[in-house]
């Protein structure tokens, strides 16, 4: 079936546009009326249930869940076969919804390991319920994200890691030079459960979406073939996570900005700028306290610190110590990139260059988009002969006896005598890879060819 002709169908599945019920308030009118006061109103907030179940909401939510992919739930059920699901059930799905009795299905434990060590448990929701959960995140998220601080950058339409960064940068340019860094110890599991819906609850009136926002955070978990139960925490996997917990730590935005501290918040990552080192003590210890009073939530002391900016990180990046400071990619980022490219051109991995390189040119055009942010380009510049010697190492692993390699470099325009010289040599691939004849044969030409992007595109 054709996307658009499936869209079609879907759109027809999902029912008229509007309600048959009285509509809802617009978020924006004429008059000028504060965030709280919208959310505070019942009258904007007693009919979420049909907004969820209209017609380009739904829509838009199945469209955003296909574009995502993602495995399937505990039900098997892939993204693929959603659509044959909606098309069959729907009118009894919007049904339940409606009704308020719809039961999310228990998330899929997957455990993916960290970068800096350990592992990050993720639950995964059936793509039902995936979808269900952006529908709903839509639907909040369009009420709620102009209250949201200012300082908070992460999972905001029209909100960035790069603007963070940048601001986080502007605070340090301005003598700043001091940044409380506060991790949060397993923030996405240990939530309060009882606090995240009071302070739903205070922005939303229609008790049919209270009730379901209650069942996703405990539909439990499965692991290893059994159901446990959820009492805390918002399993990171589902669309709708990053909305209740930006709502959370909107309580922590408001007492710093309470206190007029300077601060850049993406996600459960918060950083406070301040002018000295005691200041930055002072500021850890008392906001330490408040998280732990107010948010029931802790604060993990050995990755929290007070630091200059230059030995902290914050997103992925760094300053340097000048008065005027650059961002320039973290260490510990730097490291990481390494690591995942030696992964990639590993030279026992028994896949063809071809294959190799397209693997390889996905992960660096999506790194460079991310950390070309930074103003150090001499990194850049110094990754890219780095990255076609290991290609050239893997190549070279590949072409496996000194006949073959032979072969190949002459193929490839090496004189016979270079050739039967670099063929012939004791040398590991690592330092082949850097001789004249494979350098010779393998150019930088070559790799640009094969799709792999430079990294440093200067002059």
């Amino acid at each position: 079936m054709g996307i658009k002709r499936q869209n079609n169908q879907l759109r027809l599945a999902f029912g008229e546009e509007g309600r048959s019920e009285a509509p809802m308030a617009p978020c924006e009118g004429s008059e000028t009326l504060t965030a709280k006061r919208i959310s505070e109103s019942p009258a904007n907030q007693e009919q979420l249930m049909e907004a969820l179940c209209e017609r380009e909401n739904c829509l838009q939510a199945y469209k955003r869940v296909k574009s995502n992919k993602g495995s399937p739930g505990i039900d098997g059920m892939t993204v693929g076969e959603l659509s044959g699901h909606l098309l069959e059930h729907w009118p009894a799905i919007r049904e339940q919804l409606l009704a308020g009795t719809y039961k999310p299905q228990p998330v899929k434990r997957v455990e993916i390991p960290k970068p800096d060590g350990g592992v990050r448990q993720l639950g995964i929701p059936t793509v039902l319920d995936r979808m269900v959960q952006q529908a709903v995140m839509q639907v909040l998220q369009g009420r709620w994200d102009a209250e949201f601080s200012e300082h908070s950058h992460g999972f905001r339409p029209g909100r960035s890691a790069h603007q963070a960064v940048a601001k986080a940068q502007k605070y340090i340019a301005e003598g700043r030079r001091w940044v409380v860094d506060l991790d949060l110890e397993k923030f996405f599991d240990r939530v309060n459960h009882d606090k995240l819906m009071a302070a739903v609850a205070r922005r939303v009136a229609d008790k049919r979406m209270l009730k379901l926002i209650r069942a996703f955070l405990t539909a439990g978990v499965m692991e290893n073939g059994l159901v446990g139960p959820v009492d805390e925490g918002t399993p990171q996997g589902g669309p709708l996570s990053p909305l209740l917990s930006n709502l959370v730590l909107d309580e922590l935005d408001r007492e710093l900005e309470r206190r007029k501290h300077c601060f850049v918040r993406y996600a459960d990552d918060c950083n406070i700028y301040v002018g000295s080192q005691r200041a930055g003590e002072r500021v850890k210890q008392s906001i330490t306290g408040f998280i732990a009073r107010r948010l029931k939530l802790t604060v993990n002391e050995q990755k929290s610190a007070v630091a200059r900016p230059a030995e902290s990180k914050f997103l992925g990046f760094s300053f340097t110590g000048a008065k005027e400071p650059k961002r320039r990619i973290a260490p510990k980022a730097l490291v990481r990139f390494k690591q995942k490219v030696r992964e990639l051109t590993g030279r026992t991995r028994g896949i063809s260059i071809e294959r190799m390189t397209k693997e390889l040119a996905s992960y660096l055009r999506g790194w460079k988009s991310y950390f070309g942010f930074s103003q150090t380009p001499s990194v850049f510049r110094n990754l890219d002969p780095w990255i076609r010697r290991r290609l050239r190492s893997m190549i070279w692993k590949q072409w496996k006896c000194g006949k073959v390699r032979f072969a190949k470099l002459s193929a490839l325009g090496v004189s016979k005598d270079l050739a039967a010289q670099t063929a012939g040599s004791a040398h590991g691939p690592w330092h082949i890879a850097n001789s004249p004849a494979l350098t010779y044969a393998l150019p930088n030409a070559y790799f640009d060819k094969l799709g792999v992007p430079r990294l440093f595109t200067g002059p």
